[in-house]
């Protein structure tokens, strides 16, 4: 099991690895480059890869089955690190990485206030070029809205006409949307004051344009125009709706980027949402397959491509802040401050943003895609992560049942292709062991089960790649004594330990693995456990039920032990016999219509 040290003795080499920050690059045995990272300390950073098993995720645990060798470089700082970084993740494309295309771009609005007539425009690239920028708007909000609601409020022209040269207004001046600077009816400076109203609406003043709209909606109707006072009543409406996107407690004029990560060991979803003005204007997800989980990595990835317009970042996914802070800044004009809020509606608006990367996660690709990540997907990755010599399609599941020693009992459940295969289920009454021990009822049940591997029953008879013990060492050396004593010690078996989830190999039970909490593959084995335990209970409390049931009937006069069991087996419960009649009483074999209607009586508590 672990990483591949078949090209580099890896603890040899990390001798020589400094402690200072930089970026580190790992590479296959065909020297291809399947990852990129950035770290404050290389040497502690790459040791965690190698001899930190608990720091692990299920995706890094995979790609180090890949990886034959590493090289670093040093940087100056953490900043320059995470440069570095970005530089040669767009160099490599490495496989492993979160890579962004620079196709994956949103609509801004641009106003270059140094124009003489400035007009609005739809883009989706940033430029340096001294202009006004707002955005990105995202799916939650139609961005065409906004351009129209703009164009309804404010007199400012949507034409592409060269104003150095005079031309007969259009049809938007008569209608009243325009100012006509084309045919010189305004002066540069005031109509420049009509577009910074229009900045003051993007900045989070919706005041305005609803005193606008509802004005020229009233005068519309006053003049029984009312097709016309309808459209003002519909723009009203998508301005009621962006007006209710406002973020309680936030000041109009705060811009947010949030971002939140979410994984769950196969599959990664990044949410971005959006504050502007006051205002969550959208927000996207963004779903990969890789084993990068450095949330810096990718903030600084999408502003590299598409600069900041956020006053803050919002974010809980970042080990350095401070490093991001600095990085982003030096990619805009202004001062970008990076936050992990611990209260607050900054802290909601991160709660949402998980919320919905975990969403975008569970429901990545088609249903039939989702099911087989969490059935063939588990079993390979478990096969994957524990080293296993066989892929375990099919785990046997056990467990113990009882009360203080009583009525004990074991559970064996099947999962073949990471799904329960209740056909195959089995449980056992256990016989030899007397009072409270679990270990000595694990080793019967197991013993009992494998000597049964010839047997005519299908389930007996196939051989499980994997067993799985509900239990810690204690329970998996008294199931290996079984095996010992069985001649099976070639199936593979482990244990799952509760408090820890510590997975305990039969192979090396001295040294457990702890599986990444976001793994399919933990969360098979959890499946398998919790149901070998449902199982085991639900049996252990029928069982229990029954000779409760029993005890209660051989109370009655006349009723023995032979007779008792015989109701229960024909009717199941003392209830469901206290329901029937002395004629369905008397129907069971050895029981008379008398001997039914004492037993009736006795049951209901009635006098004779």
């Amino acid at each position: 099991m672990g990483y591949n040290q078949s090209m580099v003795d890896f603890k040899a080499k990390l001798k020589d690895v400094p402690t200072d920050p930089g970026v580190y690059l790992m590479s296959d045995s065909a020297g291809e480059i399947i990852y990129v990272g950035k770290a404050k300390n290389l040497k502690r950073r790459l040791s965690s890869y190698f001899f930190n098993l608990a720091n692990r995720t299920a995706k890094v645990m995979a790609m180090l089955e890949h990886v034959a060798d590493f090289r670093y470089i040093i940087c100056a700082s953490e900043v320059d690190a995470l440069v570095t970084e970005n530089n040669l993740i767009k160099k490599y494309s490495p496989r492993y990485n979160i890579l962004l295309k620079d196709d994956k771009s949103y609509p801004f609005l641009r106003i270059d206030m140094k124009e003489d007539f400035p007009r609005i425009e739809l883009v989706r690239k940033l430029k340096n070029d001294g202009a006004k920028y707002f955005g990105p708007y995202m799916q939650s909000v139609n961005i065409k809205d906004i351009f129209d609601l703009i164009h309804t409020a404010f007199c400012v022209r949507e034409c592409r006409r060269d104003m150095s040269k005079p031309s007969r207004p259009c049809l938007n001046y008569h209608l009243g949307r325009c100012l006509a600077p084309c045919a010189g009816k305004v002066s540069s400076e005031e109509y420049k004051r009509e577009v910074q109203r229009v900045i003051d609406f993007l900045r989070g003043n919706d005041r305005e344009v609803e005193k606008i709209l509802t004005a020229k909606m009233k005068k519309f109707a006053d003049e029984e125009n009312f097709e016309v006072a309808l459209s003002y009543r519909n723009k009203l409406k998508v301005l009621d709706k962006l007006v209710r996107k406002q973020v309680s407690s936030l000041p109009k004029d705060f811009n947010l980027d949030i971002f939140a990560f979410e994984s769950n060991g196969i599959i990664s979803a990044i949410n971005m949402l959006v504050v502007r003005g006051g205002k969550l204007v959208g927000g996207d997800n963004f779903t990969v397959t890789c084993a990068d989980e450095d949330l810096a990595s990718y903030i600084y990835q999408y502003y590299s491509i598409t600069p900041p317009l956020c006053d803050e970042i919002v974010t809980d996914g970042v080990e350095d802040a401070a490093s991001l802070e600095s990085a982003v800044c030096a990619l805009c004009a202004h001062t970008v401050r990076v936050v992990e809020p611990k209260q607050g509606v900054r802290k909601q608006l991160l709660e949402l943003a998980h919320s919905n990367a975990y969403d975008a996660m569970t429901k990545h690709g088609s249903a039939e895609e989702r099911k087989e990540q969490r059935t063939v997907g588990a079993v390979k990755q478990l096969g994957e992560l524990l080293g296993l010599k066989i892929l375990p399609n099919r785990i046997e599941g056990f467990d113990i049942s009882h009360i203080s020693g009583t009525d004990k009992v074991a559970s064996m459940v099947v999962f073949e292709g990471g799904e329960p295969k209740k056909a195959h289920y089995r449980k056992f009454k256990i016989k030899t062991v007397e009072g409270n021990n679990d270990f000595a009822c694990m080793k019967e049940a197991l013993t009992r089960r494998l000597k049964r591997l010839n047997d005519e029953d299908e389930s007996f008879s196939t051989v499980p790649d994997l067993l799985l013990i509900d239990g810690g060492k204690g329970q998996l050396a008294y199931a290996k004594e079984a095996q010992a004593e069985t001649g099976t010690e070639d199936i593979q078996i482990v244990s799952l330990a509760k408090r820890e989830e510590e997975v305990f190999l039969g192979s090396d039970p001295t040294s457990p693995v702890i599986l990444p909490k976001d793994s399919v593959a933990l969360q098979l084995l959890q499946r398998v456990r919790d149901e070998s335990h449902r199982f085991a209970i639900t049996f252990h409390r029928s069982l229990r039920s029954k000779h409760m049931s029993e005890s209660a009937l051989k109370k009655i006069d006349g009723v023995g032990e032979k007779t008792a069991a015989l109701l229960i087996k024909s009717f199941g419960s003392v209830e469901d016999i206290r329901r029937k009649t002395p004629e369905e009483l008397a129907a069971v074999k050895g029981i008379s219509l008398a001997k039914a209607e004492k037993i009736l009586q006795a049951l209901n508590g009635e006098e004779d």
